[in-house]
C-alpha cells in the first residue's frame, strides 16, 4: 500500500520535509542559546545590584598605551559588575549623547571622563538630562558646574554600545549617539579603561538635574517563544509529510482495486409496492 513510498519522486519529498524540519531544529537550538545567555545577563544584573563594589582594577585593567588608546575589554562575565574608583571629573571633554530616552521622553545623556591618579581615565555615564524646556530634542540644556575636586563613583562596568558612529564637535562639545570607547578615545588626550562606568552613587552627591538611566533586562521571553514556534515548525513538517503520504495510499488504493470487487450500486429511488398493492393486468377475453 505505501510502497509509492520508495520512488523517486516521494523519496525526495522525504530527504524535502527531513532537512527543513532539521533546519527549523537548529534554529530552535539557536533561540534556545540565546534565550539562556540572556536569561544568564539578567541573572547577573540582579545579583550585581546587590553586590558590594569592588576597586576599578579589579575588573578593569589599567590602559598601557598612550592618548587615543583603549585597554582590554573585560570578560562577559564581568560585564554589569559593580565597581568603585576615585579621580577627577575631566568636565571639558564631556561627551553628549543625544537621542535617549526616559519615560518616553527623548533627551540626553551626559558622559564624562574620569581622570584617574596614573593619568588613564574611565568613561563615567552621570544620567539623563531632557532638552532644554521649549525647545526641540536637539537643544543641550545648560547644566550646573561639575564637581572640581576628588570624587568618588559607584559604577556598573558597561561594554561599549553597538552600532557606534562618529564623534562630532558642535558648538565646541563632544556629541554622538551611542557610547562608543574605541570612537571616543581618538577624541580625548590620555588613554581611556576598555568599558565604561554606569554611575550609581556619587560622592559628593550627584546634582538631582541628573536622573538614572534606566537598566533594561534583555527580553528572554522573546527568545523562548521562538523556540516553541521553530520546533512546532518542524513538527508540522513531518505530520504534514505523513498526511500527505496517507492521502496518496488511499487514493492509488481506490484506484488498483480488482475488477471483481466493484462498487455497491447505490439503491433504486423507487418504492417497491407490496404484492396485494400490485394492479393485476386485464384479462384479455375474445379471440387471439
Amino acid at each position: 500500500m505505501y510502497r509509492f513510498l520508495l520512488t523517486p519522486r516521494w523519496l525526495g519529498y522525504l530527504v524535502l520535509a527531513l532537512v527543513a524540519a532539521a533546519v527549523m531544529v537548529q534554529l530552535g537550538n539557536w533561540q534556545l542559546d540565546r534565550y539562556q545567555g540572556r536569561s544568564a545577563i539578567n541573572e547577573r544584573i540582579d545579583a550585581t545590584a546587590r553586590m558590594t563594589p569592588v576597586p576599578l582594577g579589579d575588573v578593569l585593567a589599567a590602559p598601557a598605551g598612550s592618548s587615543g588608546t583603549t585597554g582590554a575589554v573585560p570578560d562577559a562575565e564581568d560585564v554589569w559588575t559593580r565597581v568603585t574608583v576615585t579621580g577627577r571629573y575631566d568636565a571639558a571633554n564631556s561627551v553628549w549623547i543625544r537621542g535617549r530616552s526616559v519615560d518616553r521622553q527623548v533627551g540626553f545623556e551626559l558622559v564624562t571622563p574620569l581622570l584617574l591618579a596614573d593619568g588613564s581615565a574611565v568613561l563615567v555615564d552621570r544620567g539623563w538630562v531632557p532638552p532644554t524646556p521649549g525647545g526641540d530634542a536637539t537643544a543641550r540644556p545648560e547644566l550646573p558646574a561639575t564637581p572640581g575636586g576628588e570624587v568618588t563613583v559607584v559604577g556598573r562596568v558597561r561594554l561599549s554600545e553597538s552600532g557606534a558612529g562618529a564623534v562630532e564637535r558642535r558648538d565646541g562639545r563632544l556629541e554622538t549617539r551611542r557610547i562608543g570607547v574605541n570612537q571616543l578615545a581618538r577624541e580625548l588626550p590620555y588613554p581611556l579603561h576598555g568599558a565604561y562606568l554606569l554611575l550609581d552613587e556619587q560622592t559628593p552627591a550627584a546634582d538631582p538635574v541628573f536622573q538614572a538611566v534606566p537598566v533594561r533586562h534583555e527580553n528572554n521571553w522573546q527568545n523562548l517563544g521562538y523556540v516553541v514556534q521553530w520546533w512546532l515548525f518542524a513538527a508540522m513538517t513531518l505530520v504534514a509529510y505523513g498526511w500527505v503520504a496517507r492521502r496518496e495510499a488511499h487514493r492509488l488504493a481506490g484506484v488498483r482495486r480488482p475488477s471483481g470487487d466493484r462498487l455497491e450500486e447505490a439503491p433504486d429511488d423507487r418504492v417497491e409496492q407490496p404484492p396485494g398493492d400490485r394492479l393485476e393486468e386485464p384479462t384479455r377475453t375474445g379471440p387471439v
